[in-house]
């Protein structure tokens, strides 16, 4: 057996010093959201969230295809990462790269980082210049 890489988020606590944590997936989010909530986070990626501060704001951006979203487990998912008090930056409805028309594209980069920013702001660790 192999041995385990070592989750570079488990450094001593002095050396971290993120504010937020933004998880940003593309198609891959379907897999990695049962993962997630199942906390099954073993794999390459996603350890930071196990390590991280919970005191501090992880947010998340979903994006996958739009059958996957409209799934009801998509649902019980997201809402299980909601209830650990993550943030959702919801996907947007436009035309996907599979050719669907539907939910389940990113949110646009903007809305992305106005969100980072409101949710800073309100935790007192973002200063606008």
């Amino acid at each position: 057996m192999e041995p385990r890489a070592t989750c570079s988020a488990a450094a001593p606590l002095v050396e971290r010093q993120f504010r937020v944590l933004v998880g940003v997936t593309g198609s891959v989010a379907a897999l990695k959201l049962p993962l997630l909530v199942s906390r099954l986070l073993d794999i390459p990626g996603t350890c930071v969230i196990r390590a991280w501060d919970r005191s501090k704001p992880l947010l998340f951006c979903p994006a996958m295809n739009t059958a996957m979203w409209e799934h009801p487990i998509t649902e019980q998912q997201v809402g299980q990462l909601k209830a650990f008090g993550y943030v959702e930056i919801p996907c947007v409805a436009k035309k996907l790269v599979c050719g669907d028309q539907g939910l389940g594209a990113m949110a646009e980069v903007g809305t992305i980082v106005d969100k980072v920013k409101e949710v800073l702001s309100q935790h007192g660790a973002f200063q606008q210049n």
